[in-house]
């Protein structure tokens, strides 16, 4: 047996298993596969604790430099569907590190940018790069190992999705606070070197195996819908509305480009992406609990920060920091569920880590207000972290697991699409919920949402903390109402540990 690690006894791109992978080539595969995905979440909540430092450096209404981070975002959207074609036309391998490699120089030279556009098109060039490593890492990972250890591997992909949304804003604003904003971006080179250097030797080179041709109508349909879907919602929950008609136009001609791409991937002989994967039960009800549960989950993530900071009266920084119990609880379960779903039935674990996760979500809705000892919430969401680390990754292996080798780059790209479009409907949903909740308890100048919140005195703002606690509270019922509907889809996930897609 060779001494360096390799990726075993699998071919990760041509999926031909030859027998077992060994565990230590597997693991090692893991950890370059975290460590790159781990750069690219980060880089989608890191920014926005710098866009006011931006916005003053480069003498830019809060209007332009947003487009910071939602280029990003859309690029990131836009080029998914792009990723199951390409894996076939490149290879695994060849594809990764071409991407970790393109979200290096863009990294860069963002951290170069001269003013607002170039910023802009740096940051565009870093999202199109970056929406390639999570489903190429997924594809690599799912093939590499053996589907009765998939859970663990799945667990351990998932850390970077859970923990980069909390560890973002808090290296931030040290970054931005003691070094400076540039540091946000350059701080990927060395990791980008990192991973590069680690997959060329860890990766086994896979042959490219096209299996038919760019499906074009698919992807004229499904990249710019996903991108004008995601900026119509974003758009809307920025500006607190979705009547006006830059934001209903670009959300409803979004809309109708991604019914047309499902259609005809329902239709079409080789689609962009197999939607036929959703017919299949295991597969399809893994998708909608994932759909409802991030919808919920990840939809609710930008309220607590803005909790503790308005309500609270807590910098952005401590606001980070009363995060990481849950981030804690969350990792400590993910790794436990992991593997505890390659033994036990996957819906019984599942739908167990729903239930678990709405009753802390619950209790801790319960206790939103402006008084509520720290201890007393933590602890609430501590439960919750632990729900969220039996459903997440568990879900998804749920899905992956019996899921032919030649269908594995379509079933990863759909993976990773739903995250996507779920966060953001959810995000957008909550905006325009607390907004309204607001604007219901404070009428007249309150208005204007937080905006309005944001122009009075901090004396004045401590006033009104019960009143505004009280619409964050309204506004958290219906997150948790979502993540409780992701039970009714999981009571069709396997009964049994081999039910096959």
């Amino acid at each position: 047996m060779p001494a360096a690690p390799t990726l075993g006894d699998t071919a990760a791109g041509s999926g031909t298993p030859t027998g077992r992978p060994r565990e230590y080539g597997v693991t090692a595969l893991a950890s370059v596969v975290v460590l790159g995905s781990l750069m690219t979440v980060l880089d989608t909540t890191i920014v926005n604790v710098a866009l006011n430092r931006l916005s003053r450096d480069f003498h830019a209404p809060l209007a332009a430099i947003q487009w910071v981070a939602t280029g990003y975002t859309l690029a990131l959207a836009a080029v998914i569907p792009l990723t199951a074609w390409a894996i076939g036309r490149f290879g695994t391998k060849r594809l990764y590190l071409l991407a970790i490699g393109a979200f290096a120089l863009g990294s860069a030279l963002a951290g170069l940018a001269w003013n607002t556009e170039s910023l802009i098109a740096f940051r565009v060039l870093q999202g199109l790069a970056g929406g390639a490593v999570q489903p190429v890492g997924m594809t690599i990972l799912i093939r590499a190992s053996d589907p009765a250890h998939r859970g663990r591997m799945m667990s351990i992909l998932g850390l970077p999705v859970l923990v980069g949304p909390l560890i973002g804003p808090v290296l931030g604003g040290y970054l931005v606070d003691e070094v400076s904003w540039r540091w946000i971006f350059l701080i990927n080179i060395p990791v980008g070197v990192l991973t590069l250097v680690l997959g060329a030797r860890f990766f086994r080179r896979d042959t490219p195996q096209p299996t038919s041709r760019l499906d074009l109508p698919g992807l004229l349909t499904l990249s710019p819908g996903l991108a004008l879907l995601i900026y119509g919602l974003s758009t809307g929950a920025e500006r607190h509305t979705f009547t006006t008609a830059g934001v209903l136009l670009p959300t409803l001609l979004g809309a109708a480009l991604v019914v047309a791409f499902v259609i005809r991937a329902l239709t079409a002989r080789d689609p962009l992406i197999d939607l036929r994967l959703l017919r299949h039960g295991p597969f399809g009800s893994a998708a909608a609990t994932l759909a409802l549960f991030v919808c919920g989950y990840f939809g609710s993530m930008l309220l607590l920060p803005l909790y503790y900071q308005v309500v609270r009266g807590q910098s952005a920084t401590g606001a980070g920091l009363l995060g990481i119990p849950q981030v804690v609880t969350t990792g400590i379960t993910m790794q436990f569920a992991g593997r505890l779903v390659d033994k036990v039935a996957p819906r019984r674990l599942i739908m167990s880590g729903v239930a678990l996760a709405a009753t802390g979500f619950l209790a801790f809705t319960t206790q939103v207000a402006a008084d509520t000892p720290y201890a007393v919430l933590l602890a609430a969401l501590a439960v919750m972290g632990i729900g969220v680390g039996m459903t997440m990754m568990p879900t998804m292996a749920s899905a992956t697991r019996n899921v032919d080798n030649d269908r594995i780059p379509a079933a990863s790209t759909t993976l990773s699409i739903i995250p996507q479009i779920a966060s953001s409907i959810g995000g957008a949903l909550m905006s325009v919920l607390l907004a309204g909740a607001i604007a219901d308890r404070l009428p007249g100048t309150m208005a204007g949402g937080l905006e309005a919140v944001h122009a009075l005195p901090a004396g004045a703002v401590r006033g009104l903390a019960p009143q505004l606690a009280e619409a964050f509270q309204h506004t958290y019922v219906w997150a948790v109402a979502l993540v409780a509907l992701a039970l009714l889809p999981a009571l069709f996930l396997p009964r049994g540990k081999r039910e096959a897609v």
